[in-house]
C-alpha cells in the first residue's frame, strides 16, 4: 500500500464526499484521515487515502474523469512523522488585517509544523465590529517556552488574546 493525499475543490453539493470514496474503494483505497468544509458556497478538502501501489494510475485516472464536479490534485503522501509534541493555540480578538500573518511568521521562525488551523470572524454583539477567532494544533520538535513567549509579544501587538496549552 502506498499513501496519497487528495485535495478537492469544486462548488458545493450533496453528494461529493460519496462519490470520492466509492472511487477510492473501487480502487482497493482505504480512506484514512480527512479535512473537509464548505466555505462561501465552495467545498474544499484534504483527504488521506492508502491504496495498492499497482493501483495508483487507475485511481488518478477514475479520479480525474470528476473533472467540472471536482477538481482534485493527488500527492504522494509521507509515511514518516518526525517525534514531536503537540501544541494547541488558542487566538481571540478584534479583527484586523494581518494577525494570521503575523501569528504564522511566529510559528515559522520557531520551525513548528501546523497540524490543523481553522479560523473565522464573526460580528461582536457587545462591543460591534468583528471578532477574530483562531485555533491552531501544532507540532513543536522542541521545548516551547521560547515560542509562548513570542506568541505573548505579539498578542500584545496586535490586540489579542492568544492561549497557548
Amino acid at each position: 500500500m502506498t499513501t496519497l493525499i487528495l485535495t478537492l475543490v469544486g462548488s458545493d453539493r450533496p453528494g461529493l464526499v460519496a462519490t470520492v470514496a466509492h472511487i477510492v474503494d473501487e480502487h482497493g483505497g482505504n480512506w484514512e484521515n480527512s479535512r473537509l468544509a464548505e466555505l462561501a458556497g465552495t467545498f474544499a478538502g484534504v483527504v488521506q487515502v492508502s491504496v495498492p501501489v499497482e493501483r495508483v494510475e487507475e485511481l488518478r485516472a477514475s479520479l480525474h474523469g470528476l473533472d467540472g464536479l471536482l477538481t482534485i490534485a493527488v500527492h504522494p503522501g509521507s509515511e514518516s512523522a518526525e517525534a514531536a509534541q503537540e501544541l494547541s493555540i488558542q487566538v481571540l480578538g478584534n479583527d484586523r488585517a494581518g494577525i494570521v500573518r503575523e501569528i504564522s511568521s511566529v510559528l515559522n521562525e520557531h520551525a513548528l509544523s501546523i497540524e490543523s488551523m481553522t479560523t473565522e470572524t464573526r460580528d461582536a454583539a457587545m462591543a460591534g465590529g468583528r471578532l477574530f477567532e483562531a485555533s491552531v494544533v501544532a507540532r513543536v520538535p522542541a521545548d516551547p517556552e521560547a515560542l509562548r513567549v513570542a506568541l505573548e509579544r505579539i498578542a500584545h501587538d496586535l490586540q489579542v488574546d492568544i492561549t497557548v496549552g
